[in-house]
């Protein structure tokens, strides 16, 4: 007896990976930057991004530049470089270290990519320029209480402490 041939699924063509770097407070996004395709982030790449960051900061945020800023990023291999570090000091960004294996504090991670996963799922695209309008949509349809409910780090470093560098929920 013949089994019947198994049914061949049409594969949709992805719209491929789209990389952004997203710099954002307590007040909202500051600045998104998408990689073009065929490129990196290295060391120079993102110091680039930083002088970026330290324009629009003057032009968003009057003040809270003199006041100084304080830096919260993961432990990317660009983030970490010689290189970036010098050009944080430079600028006169004040780095928070963040432990290695801690997502806890990575805020971007607990709180905004999820919730833009969330949004995501699902949905087809089928350029990278599609993937992009629909993340700046999103993103600005956000109210700032979304992203103050999403910089309570003071809050999560303290039980992070709490619990001697264990899991935070």
């Amino acid at each position: 007896m013949a089994h019947p041939r198994p049914k061949k699924f049409r594969v949709q063509k992805s719209a491929g990976k789209v990389l952004a770097s997203i710099f954002w407070d307590k007040d909202g996004i500051l600045l998104i930057d998408y990689l073009p395709k065929g490129q990196t982030i290295n060391a120079e790449y993102y110091s680039s991004l930083l002088v970026q960051l330290k324009d629009i900061l003057k032009e968003k945020r009057h003040g809270k530049v003199t006041k100084g800023v304080l830096f919260l990023y993961d432990n990317a291999p660009a983030h970490r470089a010689l290189a970036t570090q010098k050009k944080l000091a430079y600028l006169g960004f004040q780095r928070l270290d963040h432990r290695p294996y801690s997502p806890d504090l990575a805020l971007s991670d607990y709180h905004l990519f999820p919730a833009l996963k969330k949004q995501l799922k699902g949905c087809h695209f089928s350029s990278g320029a599609e993937v992009i309008a629909a993340v700046e949509i999103w993103l600005d349809g956000q109210p700032s209480e979304f992203f103050l409910s999403g910089s309570k780090l003071e809050q999560w470093a303290k039980k992070c402490i709490k619990l001697h560098g264990e899991h935070v929920e």
